[in-house]
């Protein structure tokens, strides 16, 4: 398969938000990188999910700890490969054909195709992505000079995949709990500490650390951000040791790992007050990165399940041809077309945010790290649930691994772990409801959102309006009680702020996508604010077809 051009309403999305001067580039690179994918990087990707995982060589011939991961030789060239496109460079420097930067918009639709075939992968493209940005935003010009140039390579130089190793076994996600200690030694500082969850471990160059410099306070604002290579310039390891390689469920292809520093050289990055900020930015990027991989596997799962009940015969029918069936393909066809879109849309902010700083007001800021939070725990929870609806569509076939589709389960599960838990996340909205009236700012923006619409549109809006009054009684309610209660309703509330966000983006695509996009908002919004109540048009089966391809419009006897 081609994984661009499998996907028209990627194409949709993009051809709204590209800027013109890079459009046609592009389209042209990501129809090559889609091929890619679909093909041979789908391949080594089976390959080390089941015969070339990363290994641990602990000790040299010698006896020596070496502390060397082995990674095959085929995962090896989609590194290569996949760098090269400028998935993480051509975000911070200029596309030489455009003499124009990129953007995240670029760099997260290559993310997305990646994701379909490897999503283990792309947590190593993530960790870079991090690295970047927080080398480009915060670094002094020494160290921009020396290292910058490896982490962004699109081939021109030695590439240097990067890092951030934050978690330590006795904080887990409370990293104000962190014990690692950096003693300053003439221009640079020496870290001592373990590292309990180290991703991209021994396959990095670079590696971003949160630790507390000697008589540094306790907590989140004692720490500060290093940046620490992997190996000396002799090539030696910098001190730096690896305990052993975690043993996971999925996303096999990244090495992570418990990491030891032993007075491993590490150089400062910023102001030493502000490393836990600094690296909280990185998250909010990594989480972008989480639900794209996300939406990522719920677009393969869906085009798995979507091609085996077209070719699969059962009971003297094709799996397609039965109610059943093609209400839960559209169901499915619907939430991913739907979650893409309300993903690109916060992505387009998120550029914004990130990269040029413009009109971006403490207030965006706020909307921004909210409807990250909640886009990141819903697309993660959808990917499990694409993926077993995928297995399930096969029956027993779904579960024998010479199928994609145990593999996608496996790596799914991660992503609802990665860069925050639900808890984690709702605890994240809650914190910006309370400190930064998060909740009036998202339903001011909802309100906007909603004012915009057509008339025509405006019509299938009453489910989301009851809806939005569901979340400001629940967000009211809220503020009544205690800081402690709070904490029961803050994934509550979540959860209905991302059903109405995504239901507002439906809307708002349907105004700008013609009567296919309406019925798809239609549908969604069924799905999300009207389950329990019969349901009498029975759009999934009136107008299966239609759905099924997104390039077809309904026909005047069937218009919506």
């Amino acid at each position: 398969m081609n994984f661009f051009r499998e996907d028209p309403n990627l194409q949709f999305v993009l051809n709204h938000y590209f800027k013109e001067d890079m459009k046609e580039w592009a389209f042209q690179q990501l129809e090559r990188f889609g091929e890619r994918c679909g093909t041979e990087i789908d391949e080594r990707a089976r390959h080390t999910d089941r015969e070339g995982q990363p290994k641990l060589i602990k000790y040299d011939r010698f006896g020596e700890d070496v502390s060397h991961v082995w990674l095959n030789d085929g995962y090896k060239q989609t590194i290569e490969e996949t760098y090269n496109t400028g998935i993480v460079g051509y975000v911070h420097k200029e596309i030489p054909e455009l003499n124009r930067h990129g953007d995240y918009l670029y760099s997260y639709a290559q993310g997305y195709l990646l994701s379909q075939s490897e999503p283990g992968f792309y947590c190593p493209v993530t960790l870079t992505m991090a690295t970047a940005y927080l080398l480009d935003q915060y670094a002094n010009e020494k160290l921009k000079e020396k290292y910058l140039p490896h982490v962004l390579s699109t081939g021109e130089t030695e590439l240097y995949e990067g890092a951030t190793f934050l978690t330590e076994r006795q904080g887990g996600s409370d990293v104000g709990a962190n014990e690692t200690v950096a003693v300053k030694e003439k221009e640079y500082y020496r870290l001592t500490g373990e590292k309990y969850f180290a991703s991209n471990a021994g396959a990095c160059g670079v590696v971003t650390v949160l630790a507390r410099i000697e008589g540094a306070p306790r907590g989140t604002k004692g720490l500060s951000l290093f940046l620490v290579p992997w190996k000396n310039e002799d090539g030696s390891l910098n001190n730096i040791k690896i305990r052993r390689l975690k043993d996971k469920l999925g996303v096999r292809a990244v090495p992570s790992a418990e990491v030891e520093f032993e007075n491993s050289k590490a150089y400062l990055i910023g102001d030493s007050k502000r490393g836990f900020y600094y690296m909280m930015e990185a998250l909010n990027l990594s989480r972008v990165c989480n639900a794209i991989a996300s939406v990522g596997i719920m677009q393969r799962a869906y085009l798995e399940a979507k091609q085996y009940a077209h070719q699969r015969e059962a009971f003297g029918n094709t799996l397609s041809n039965y109610p059943m069936i093609q209400e839960t393909l559209v169901n499915l066809a619907t939430r991913q077309e739907v979650q893409l879109g309300g993903l690109f849309r916060l992505i387009s902010l998120f550029d914004r945010v990130m990269r040029t700083g413009k009109d971006v007001t403490e207030q965006v800021k706020v909307l921004h790290r909210l409807l990250i939070a909640i886009v990141k725990m819903r697309t993660a929870e959808e990917a499990v649930t694409f993926s077993h609806e995928a297995i399930e569509m096969h029956g027993g076939n779904g579960y024998i691994e010479d199928f994609v589709t145990p593999r996608l389960l496996r790596d799914a599960q991660v992503l609802t772990v990665w860069e925050g838990t639900a808890n984690i996340l709702g605890l994240e909205v809650l914190r910006l409801m309370n400190r930064y009236q998060g909740a009036q700012l998202f339903l001011d923006y909802i309100e906007k959102e909603l004012s915009a619409l057509t008339e025509e549109v405006k019509a299938y809006q009453r489910p989301v309006d009851e809806g939005l009054k569901e979340l400001r009684e629940l967000i009211q309610h809220a503020a009544t009680v205690d800081e402690k209660r709070q904490t029961y309703y803050a994934k509550k509330i979540a959860n209905l702020m991302a059903d109405v966000y995504f239901s507002v983006s439906a809307l708002r695509e349907a105004d700008i996508g013609g009567e296919r996009k309406q019925l798809v908002a239609r549908q969604y919004c069924k799905q999300i604010w009207e389950h329990r109540q019969l349901d009498r048009e029975v759009l999934p089966v009136q107008f299966f077809d239609v759905f099924m391809n997104p390039a077809s419009k309904p026909t005047k006897r069937s218009k919506v």
